[in-house]
């Protein structure tokens, strides 16, 4: 699986899903609690059933957050998404959706911990403190994201020029590429196993879970240069 030797620190994963990113942890060398507010049956680590804020604020109130090297964070970002934001105007979903990082990031800061916030790139009131994409490590997806880093910091890594389209419709024009588009459904998007391949997700076959998940190689670098941080800290 490429997992690193265990190093004996931990990463608190909130709004898991399905455990994308929780596997990038896995695979640099961490332990990981996943928590998410529906059943995640598919989660390959420890996993709780909770509203993760209320979780939050309890692991912080009873001392217990103390167990934690890093807090890794992916609320919902129907709020903010430039993709979603244009879906909901166009059809008058606007105000359905609530923004929780704000809240979120007041948790995070009482918390004393180090913390990733991700978010796709659009409106999202996150930092942009460092962005990835799928090229930069060969994978079949773009998937361009945004992290906010608290209490710690790691240099951008360059952003390899694309090779191509994102295979499929758009605008009304039908294009081929290398890259799939792992989100929605029709108009030449890609199919679950193609999504699985394409992020290198094995352990999920659940479209709703693949099309909101992370590739696992986004924070099995962040994970790397987290710990890369935190030795030259200790030193």
């Amino acid at each position: 699986m490429n997992t690193a030797p265990r190093n004996g620190l931990r990463v608190l994963d909130l709004f898991s899903c399905s455990g994308g990113a929780g596997m990038g942890y896995h695979r640099a060398g961490f332990d990981v609690d996943g928590v998410d507010i529906a059943d995640r049956p598919r989660y390959p680590f420890a996993f709780h059933r909770v509203d993760a804020l209320e979780h939050l604020a309890r692991l912080i109130a009873s001392g217990d957050i103390e167990r934690y090297a890093l807090v890794h964070n992916s609320p919902p970002c129907q709020a903010s998404c430039a993709l979603t934001v244009g879906t909901n105007r166009s059809r008058g979903w606007g105000g359905e959706h609530t923004q929780l990082i704000p809240e979120l990031r007041t948790l995070l800061d009482a918390s004393g911990l180090p913390y990733v916030i991700e978010q796709p790139n659009g409106k999202a009131p996150v930092r942009p403190d460092l962005r990835l994409c799928g090229e930069s490590f060969g994978l079949g997806v773009l998937r361009h994201r945004t992290f906010e880093l608290g209490r710690w910091a790691t240099p951008q890594p360059a952003h390899p020029r694309h090779r191509g389209y994102v295979r499929g419709h758009r605008h009304g024009v039908r294009r081929e590429g290398p890259y799939v588009a792992a989100y929605g459904s029709g108009g030449g998007k890609a199919t679950v196993p193609e999504m699985q391949t394409a992020m290198g997700i094995t352990w999920t076959d659940v479209r709703e879970e693949l099309t909101e998940a992370i590739p696992p190689a986004f924070t099995q670098w962040i994970g790397t240069a987290f710990l890369t941080c935190r030795q030259e800290v200790l030193l």
